[in-house]
C-alpha cells in the first residue's frame, strides 16, 4: 500500500494486516540507536510528567504499539510516527523497540503523514494542532475543507484552532506549556486589540488560577472599564518629555514587535525602557531580535 492511498485514513491504514511470518522484514525489533527522530515533528512540547509515566509503563510492559519508520541510509531508519514512545523507551533504558517499516514515499508525503498521524492521536495541545493544520494548508496548498476531510474533523474546529495563532507568541507558549488552557486562549483572543489588557488578564489567570468563566467576566469588566473611562484632561508636558499618547503608541508598537511586555518610564527628557522576559530561551529570543542587523 502506498502512502498517498492511505493518507487521511489514519495511521492504522498503513500497517499490514499480518505482522507475522512473511512480514518479518516489515515488523521487527530494531536497535533504538538506529532510529532517527523526525526533524519536522509537529509536536514541540513533551510534558515531562506524562513522558515519565509512559516510560514507567514501557519499563513494566514494553512498547505495545510499534513505531512507524522508513528505511534510511546506512542501515538506519527515519521515524514517521511514535516520537513520544521513542523518547519514553530511551528513558526506560530499552535497547530495542518494535517498528513497522513502510514504503518510503517522498519527503512531502512523509511530512503530511506525520502531521495527520499526530493530529489523529488527540494528544497535541491546541497550538501544536493549529500549527499542524497551518502547515498542511501552506505546505501542501490545501483548503480548510480538504484538511477537514483528511483528518476527520469539522471545518469549524479547524478554523477556530487556526485563530489561536493570532495570539502573541508568549501566550501561545502558555498554551503549549499548559499554563493556560485552550478555553482561556479563546477568551483572550477577544482582547487582541488591547495587548496591555490581554497581558493583565493572562497574568491573573496564571496567578489566581481563574476558570474560563471567571476569565470571561474579567475580560468584559476590563473592556467596559476602558470604554467608560473619561478622556484624560490635557496636562502640561515637561520640556523634552514624550506626550503620553505617543508614548503609548510606541509601547504598543514594541509589544507587537517583541511579543512581550514593554514599559517606557519617563523623567523629563530622560527615561528608561523596560522589556520583560519569561525564561532564558525568551531572553535569547529578545537579544536576537534586538541585535539582528547590527
Amino acid at each position: 500500500m502506498g502512502i498517498k492511498n492511505a493518507l487521511g485514513r489514519g495511521v492504522g491504514a498503513l500497517l499490514p494486516d499480518d505482522l507475522d511470518g512473511e512480514n518479518e522484514d516489515i515488523f521487527f525489533l530494531c536497535d533504538i540507536d538506529k532510529i532517527e527522530p523526525n526533524p519536522q515533528q509537529p509536536r514541540s512540547y513533551f510534558d515531562p510528567e506524562k513522558l515519565q509515566e509512559l516510560s514507567e509503563s514501557i519499563r513494566e510492559r514494553g512498547v505495545i504499539q510499534p513505531l512507524l519508520v522508513t528505511r534510511s541510509r546506512g542501515n538506519r531508519y527515519h521515524l514517521i510516527a511514535g516520537e513520544r514512545r521513542l523518547r519514553a523507551a530511551k528513558m526506560a533504558g530499552l535497547e530495542e523497540v518494535p517498528v513497522v517499516v513502510m514504503e518510503s514515499g517522498s519527503q512531502n508525503e512523509r511530512l503530511e503523514l506525520a502531521l495527520i498521524e499526530n493530529i489523529q492521536r488527540h494528544d497535541l495541545n491546541a497550538i501544536e494542532e493549529a500549527l499542524a493544520y497551518a502547515r498542511l494548508i501552506e505546505d501542501f496548498d490545501l483548503t480548510q475543507e480538504e484538511v477537514s476531510r483528511k483528518v476527520g474533523k469539522k471545518r469549524s474546529t479547524i478554523t477556530n484552532l487556526l485563530r489561536l495563532l493570532k495570539l502573541p507568541q508568549l501566550l501561545q507558549n502558555d498554551v503549549i506549556e499548559n499554563r493556560i488552557s485552550e478555553g482561556h486562549a479563546r477568551v483572550l483572543l477577544r482582547l487582541k486589540d488591547d495587548l496591555d489588557l490581554m497581558q493583565e488578564v493572562r497574568d491573573r489567570i496564571v496567578k489566581e488560577k481563574l476558570s474560563v468563566r471567571e476569565t470571561e467576566q474579567l475580560c468584559r469588566a476590563g473592556k467596559n472599564k476602558r470604554t467608560q473611562s473619561p478622556k484624560p484632561k490635557s496636562i502640561q508636558v515637561s520640556e523634552g518629555e514624550i506626550p503620553k499618547s505617543y508614548c503609548k503608541a510606541l509601547t504598543t508598537q514594541m509589544i507587537n514587535s517583541l511579543n512581550t511586555k514593554v514599559k517606557i518610564l519617563q523623567n523629563g527628557g530622560r527615561g528608561k525602557l523596560e522589556i520583560e522576559y519569561y525564561s532564558v530561551d525568551d531572553l535569547d529570543r529578545l537579544v536576537n531580535l534586538l541585535t539582528t542587523n547590527q
